[in-house]
């Protein structure tokens, strides 16, 4: 979910230059057919398809994900990145904003992991990747509604790990710092020079860092590790 642009976007083509069959989720489907036209323009071989269902609307997603099982006879991996910022202060924040968050960023996640891990179980096999924050976990002024969807993400995680661990299926998390994106690229230089100086090592990631990551959390190589959050922040966490 949410692979059309950013850390989302540079997941689904490391996962493509691993041999991966991918399906990439966006919130439009001007931004899903942008996105699949611009990994076309590098790979023309590339197996990579698009979907725009809402993350909210439980019985859309239900059909999505049932769409590719059909299609495909099975599903592996499963990367939950979907997210949405309506930052302010907590005393200016509307209802409206705080929900709208938290249904993207922490139910959306929820609807996917329901409705995809009962194919999970039937196989006996399969990797979920949540992508939070490091706001999830030291919070941030400006971003109640954020921070509480991407701590939700963490709890979110770690009970399915629970719920899923016996039937030999891995759910980590990823709780990225700073990346350069879209969002940061707009950013004032002064702004960004502070946020750089906050980073132990002094600079911003870069997505393809997060999507290394995510590619060695879906490979075999990571079958005993579930449960857990890894930040991969340059050190804001420590």
């Amino acid at each position: 979910t949410g692979g059309t642009r950013g850390i989302g976007y540079a997941i689904v083509k490391k996962y493509l230059e691993n041999g991966a069959k991918v399906v990439l989720f966006g919130s439009r489907a001007e931004t899903v057919e942008k996105a699949l036209t611009s990994l076309k323009a590098e790979n023309p071989d590339w197996p990579v398809e698009g979907a725009h269902p809402d993350l909210t609307n439980a019985e859309e997603m239900a059909k999505a994900i049932q769409d590719i099982q059909d299609q495909y006879g099975r599903i592996d991996i499963l990367v939950n990145n979907a997210g949405i910022t309506k930052d302010g202060l907590l005393m200016k924040m509307s209802e409206e904003d705080f929900d709208s968050v938290i249904d993207i960023n922490l139910k959306g996640a929820f609807h996917t992991i329901r409705h995809m891990s009962r194919y999970f179980l039937k196989q006996r096999s399969g990797k979920i990747i949540n992508i939070s924050s490091v706001s999830g976990i030291l919070g941030n002024a400006g971003q109640a509604n954020y921070s509480a969807s991407k701590a939700g993400v963490i709890g979110l995680t770690k009970s399915t790990a629970r719920e899923l661990a016996s039937r030999g299926i891995q759910v980590n998390a990823i709780a990225p710092g700073f990346i350069e994106t879209d969002m940061t690229d707009a950013m004032q230089a002064e702004a960004k020079e502070r946020m750089t100086d906050a980073i132990p090592l002094k600079r911003i990631g870069k997505p393809e860092e997060i999507a290394d990551l995510a590619v060695f959390l879906a490979s075999a190589k990571s079958d005993y590790i579930t449960g857990q959050v890894i930040a991969a922040d340059g050190g804001m966490s420590i």
